[in-house]
């Protein structure tokens, strides 16, 4: 019983620490993504490209070129919501969040509740033991 507990006793450390250190890297994530406000895009076809055009809080004009992917996924589409960096020029993406930030944080999700189940385990078998 002693490499039960011991590879639960690892499974708690490695769940809570990870948790842990990858919280912190989806905290630094967040505040390194800066401030992005949401906008009503029209979605411009022309000829092989696609491109968005919307304004800013500001009330400037911006535009940006799609990506394959997105054009591929707004064909026949002539409006799109959209979420815009603010401060700078021409800089959108479809997701409030980054894409990555949502990996890290599920990932760190799962961290904390293997952390728990390990947790719980080692004392159900404490209890049950005594």
């Amino acid at each position: 019983m002693d490499a039960l507990d011991a590879v639960i006793e690892v499974f708690t450390w490695l769940g809570f620490g990870g948790a842990v250190a990858l919280g912190i890297l989806a905290l630094i994530l967040w505040a390194v993504d800066g401030t992005w406000l949401p906008a009503e895009a029209l979605v411009d076809h022309e000829d092989a490209e696609t491109f968005v055009r919307w304004y800013d809080a500001d009330g400037d004009a911006n535009s940006a070129r799609l990506n394959d992917h997105d054009a591929a996924d707004l064909a026949g589409v002539d409006r799109v919501s959209i979420w815009y960096r603010y401060g700078w020029r021409d800089r959108m993406r479809r997701t409030r969040r980054p894409p990555a930030l949502t990996g890290v944080v599920v990932a760190s999700a799962g961290l904390l509740a293997l952390g728990v189940i390990a947790l719980v385990t080692s004392w159900v078998l404490l209890f049950v033991r005594g």
